[in-house]
């Protein structure tokens, strides 16, 4: 057998035992997925067994109960909520983000490494130790409760990111492309959203992305400055957990609606968000 034919074999039988690795880590991942998609269609019984019964019957009566049909609260003002704080919240991070990167990328400033640095500090401060001193300044300023309090946090904690992610993106694209638009009598509004923007979409949906997911799941402060007006989704579901014992399949059943736009926003952008997480610009 030639050298050739080895070194093919040899390449083929690599692929091969990546792949097989990638489906199998894929699968384990997709397991307490499936797990938890199963246990919702079934009864507290058989969803309280221990092995799980795989064979039990199924029943909507999880969802039925989540969304309120035995009495219980709705959960459409949290899921309404989230919704209000997360798709808000990343409108203003991209509109903040964006001239921010555009002048760390395209048009520098000075020491541009030390404020990017900076930003992604205060990512490190830890959640909690600035929990106290926010929730003092939502109470004496009459914001508690209130879901624009939510949105402004939300903001504030993703724009770090979403300037360290879209100034890497912005990066790639060619400085000859906007000057020929300043050139011809394009101004920095009309840079940004014409120019600039239209390259780095899938750059801005990538971060968009990640922007909404964050502010999806975060608990905290929900949990901390939310009572019943302002209630997000995450907190609704905390509600589950009560003195009665935990109703496993009624969870189930919840965190699979509640994961559901996630999921969705993800699938809908998944090819933005591989483009973007490889930005490249006009060659």
């Amino acid at each position: 057998m030639s050298s050739t034919a080895v070194r093919t074999r040899g390449r083929f039988r690599g692929g091969a035992g990546l792949g097989l690795v990638a489906w199998l880590a894929g699968i384990v991942f997709f397991l307490p997925i499936a797990w938890m998609a199963l246990t919702s269609f079934h009864s507290e019984t058989d969803a309280a067994t221990n092995p799980p019964s795989w064979g039990a019957g199924l029943t909507l009566d999880g969802y039925r109960e989540f969304f309120g049909a035995g009495g219980g609260a709705s959960p459409w003002p949290a899921l309404i909520n989230s919704t209000v704080a997360s798709v808000a919240s990343t409108l203003l991070v991209l509109v903040l983000a964006l001239p921010a990167a555009y002048a760390l990328s395209i048009r520098p400033v000075k020491k541009w490494t030390d404020v990017l640095f900076f930003f992604l500090s205060t990512k490190m401060l830890p959640v909690v130790a600035g929990l106290l001193p926010i929730y003092l300044f939502a109470k004496n300023a009459g914001m508690l409760d209130n879901i624009w309090l939510l949105v402004i946090l939300y903001t504030s904690m993703n724009l770090p990111i979403a300037v360290w992610m879209m100034q890497s993106f912005l990066s790639e694209i060619p400085v000859a492309v906007v000057e020929a638009a300043q050139i011809d009598g394009a101004r920095l509004p009309t840079v940004l959203t014409r120019v600039v923007a239209p390259i780095a979409l899938p750059g801005i949906a990538a971060t968009a992305l990640i922007c909404f997911i964050f502010s999806w799941n975060e608990l905290l402060f929900a949990r901390v400055l939310t009572g019943v007006v302002a209630e997000t989704a995450p907190v609704f579901l905390t509600g589950f957990i009560t003195s009665q014992g935990l109703f496993l399949a009624k969870v189930c059943a919840a965190s699979l609606v509640i994961s559901l736009p996630v999921l969705a926003a993800g699938f809908a952008a998944q090819d933005k968000l591989v483009q973007g997480l490889s930005l490249g610009a006009v060659k």
